[in-house]
């Protein structure tokens, strides 16, 4: 008889490579924040949910930022094709990732998504197991061989400086996780204003009537204890922005990131790790759960995943109306892949992985990944000291 047990090796720490990002940008909303538009067509649409998407992604704060320094350039160079130059000059090493989120009181230990192979029974905080990888059984198992059963809690929440004990074999020693996020939707009656002053904006019929523009918006409120968090590879400016359309503002503080932090996302991912942000693989025609080049036995052995999430973003542009995006769907957080080769950290993968449609996706933190070695299971001689036990059904075929 075999036994299965769950590698616990410490992460291969890297402190020599600098980190790609250095800065945590923190948002605080002044009232409201909204879900973003331009989602696909859903049965939604039809009770005024369409559209509902947050946090913003890390492609909408990269989009205030644009707007931002736009403005500014725009104010210094009246020349086109200068004035093109310099933004661009200033845009193209910007990095962002996110979203995740923070207690106000400490950003530096933000919460990022809880990895699949973590499963959370409901109503509670406590992870009840751990699945790895069995290479001999081709099956997700916990420590005792088995694949549970049972209603576990989806999208939960992991504080970053807890990431390292995930790599525990002993479930008591496994950290607790937040199984709600700080913030709930309030949608509400909301008339659309004019760009120019705070009045409502109506429509002038051809009758010469008058129509108001009152509508259904997706209202977030976000505990007034926590703020929204993200990544960025150089230090933004800080201060009150406009993010969410409508005029909502929010306050913006950068802040440098955690070393802790830096040397964790320098880390070589190896050949399990899991994803905290949206993964958005393939072409601008076909959407797929992992780059092309993955795709055969030198590379990936498994994926642990769920169903994938619409992605879109606005590109931007000169007119009063900002083209959308390509329709995509995104490998949600929480995945985890296995792989046969060790990958380098995430900010080592070739650009070529990445989707390409304006800037790379990888300036927006596509499938940003952290290692997680517990996700693998190695079968070793039986050992009457463990009860980790391959069992014998683990090996027909499924």
């Amino acid at each position: 008889m075999s036994v299965i047990e769950v590698q616990d090796n410490e992460p291969n720490t890297n402190l020599v490579k600098e980190s790609l990002f250095k800065y945590l940008v923190v948002i605080e909303p002044l009232g409201f924040l909204y879900g973003s538009a331009g989602r696909f067509l859903s049965p939604e649409n039809l009770v005024g949910r369409s559209g509902t998407s947050f946090p913003p992604s890390a492609a909408s704060l990269s989009g205030l930022f644009a707007a931002k320094y736009a403005e500014e350039e725009r104010q210094k160079e009246p020349d086109d094709k200068k004035f093109k130059q310099k933004l661009k000059a200033r845009l193209e090493p910007l990095y962002f990732a996110g979203p995740f989120w923070a207690k106000s009181d400490s950003p530096q230990n933000f919460y990022v998504p809880t990895p699949f192979n973590c499963l959370v029974n409901e109503g509670t905080e406590d992870i009840a197991y751990q699945l790895s990888w069995c290479g001999l059984c081709q099956k997700w198992v916990n420590k005792t061989g088995e694949s549970p059963t049972g209603k576990f809690e989806s999208g939960s929440w992991l504080a970053i400086q807890d990431w390292e004990k995930l790599q525990s074999t002993d479930l008591n020693k496994l950290p607790k996780v937040c199984s709600s996020p700080p913030w709930k939707k309030i949608p509400h009656l909301h008339p659309q204003l004019r760009e120019d002053e705070r009045r409502v904006k109506l429509e002038r019929l051809e009758d010469n009537s008058e129509r108001g523009s009152l509508f259904l918006e997706n209202g977030v409120q976000l505990n007034p204890d926590c703020c929204l968090v993200y990544l960025c590879s150089d230090e933004v400016k800080s201060g009150w922005y406009r993010f969410g359309g409508e005029g909502h503002m929010v306050d913006v503080q950068c802040l440098p990131l955690e070393q802790s932090t830096r040397n964790l996302l320098t880390q070589d991912v190896g050949k399990s790790f899991a994803l905290i942000t949206p993964a958005i693989w393939g072409s601008n025609r076909l959407s797929t759960r992992f780059p092309e080049v993955w795709n055969c036995n030198h590379y990936l052995a498994t994926v642990l995943t769920e169903r994938p999430k619409p992605f879109r973003y606005r590109l931007g542009g000169e007119g009063e109306t900002k083209r959308l995006s390509r329709g995509r769907y995104a490998v949600p957080v929480g995945t985890i892949y296995v792989m046969e080769t060790p990958l380098n950290p995430w900010q080592d993968w070739d650009e070529k992985w990445f989707p390409k449609e304006g800037p790379s996706l990888k300036r927006w933190g596509c499938g940003l990944a952290l290692p997680l070695p517990s996700a693998i299971a190695h079968t070793i001689s039986e050992n009457p000291d463990t009860n980790t036990v391959c069992r014998g059904e683990c090996h027909s075929p499924s």
